[in-house]
């Protein structure tokens, strides 16, 4: 079943993210992934939640999401992330 992941990022040091920006689409590829939502202007029509950058990937299934979350090549690219960024990452199954 398709799944979706759904990321909210608030960038702090936007320098050093840059490299995190240009790695980490070859890891979302390799785990069959694709961006849907890249940043972007957004709009918020109810509640209080204030995003600060929303991405939003499809993948083939939750699997795939923990999958390239858990990759040890990844690893690396994921530090740089902690570092210089707060995420907050959200998995849901799609309807397919």
């Amino acid at each position: 079943m398709t799944a979706y992941l759904i990321v909210d990022l608030e960038v702090h040091d936007p320098d050093g993210f840059q490299k995190y920006r240009e790695g980490v689409g070859a890891f979302i590829a390799k785990h069959g992934g694709e961006y849907l939502v890249r940043g972007g202007e957004f709009e918020v029509i109810e509640g209080d939640w204030q995003p600060h950058r929303l991405v939003l990937f499809r993948f083939p299934d939750r699997q795939a999401i923990r999958n390239f979350f858990a990759d040890p090549e990844y690893a690396a690219l994921k530090g740089i992330r902690f570092r210089t960024a707060k995420t907050a990452a959200v998995a849901v199954d799609g309807t397919e």
